[in-house]
């Protein structure tokens, strides 16, 4: 739940703040950029840290291979899109990338779901709800990217 409050709080205080003057964040499309770097900054980070990580690398379907390499390259290019995302002339291109990184690590999530694993000692989200996030986290990003 962390990266839907976090995308949707950042989205609002984002928002906000542009509404109130800071020229950068003023309008629906940096605020939504905005908060979807937020969202990845929590998402990317525990990809590199160890209870987490182990976590992680267990979501692998099998039929993967290098589960913990495949574990690196996500984190790296979550935190490289949250970074893109910042960076006007280049932020359709990090969320459209970021689209299609949600949608090939989806797999990961319905394995989890299915086998009952947790993430940091908490089952991880059911799959029903880990779904509509994913749509909603996917549709974002397309959104940020328009």
């Amino acid at each position: 739940m962390v990266p839907f409050i976090a995308l949707i709080g950042g989205f609002v205080i984002f928002r906000v703040l542009g509404l109130v003057g800071i020229d950068v964040l003023d309008g629906w499309q940096p605020a939504l950029r905005g908060a979807l770097a937020l969202m990845l900054v929590f998402t990317g980070v525990p990809h590199f840290l160890r209870s987490w990580r182990r976590d992680f690398v267990a979501m692998i379907p099998a039929v993967f291979p290098r589960p913990a390499l495949l574990v690196t390259v996500t984190g790296v290019l979550e935190l490289a899109g949250a970074a893109g995302l910042l960076i006007p002339p280049v932020a359709p291109f990090a969320a459209i990338g970021l689209a299609l990184l949600m949608v090939a690590m989806f797999p990961a999530n319905v394995s989890a779901a299915r086998r009952g694993l947790t993430l940091a000692g908490k089952p991880v989200t059911p799959l029903p709800v880990r779904t509509a996030l994913q749509v909603l986290f996917i549709a974002a990003a397309i959104a940020a990217a328009v």
